[in-house]
């Protein structure tokens, strides 16, 4: 049991200074030189290169995001529609029925 906790313990703490420590110990990190050296220059090349690349990983998200919302969307419509089904029938159950003469 105490050698379970150990190991969840320093992994933990493997993990920490792993993200946390390792990063601050860099100077700077570079995508890639060409990356680096079309930014540096005046061109509006390399900038529309990069708004075109955020708006293609931008895309997916919003996708999903309009999905999402008319999925939830649906869902509402459904329960609001089952609630007025349900309310209708009560009402119609509650009216008093008229006794036919026999």
């Amino acid at each position: 049991m105490m050698n379970r906790i150990f190991k969840s313990l320093a992994l933990a703490v493997a993990v920490s200074l792993a993200t946390g420590v390792a990063p601050m110990a860099t100077n700077s990190l570079q995508a890639c030189p060409g990356c680096k050296n079309a930014n540096e220059t005046d061109s509006l090349r390399p900038r529309a290169y990069m708004y075109s690349i955020l708006f293609m990983l931008a895309m997916p998200a919003t996708v999903f995001a309009g999905f999402g919302l008319a999925f939830y969307r649906l869902s509402k419509r459904a329960e609001l529609e089952q609630l007025q089904q349900l309310q209708a029938d009560l009402h119609v159950s509650e009216t008093p029925h008229e006794e036919l003469p026999g």
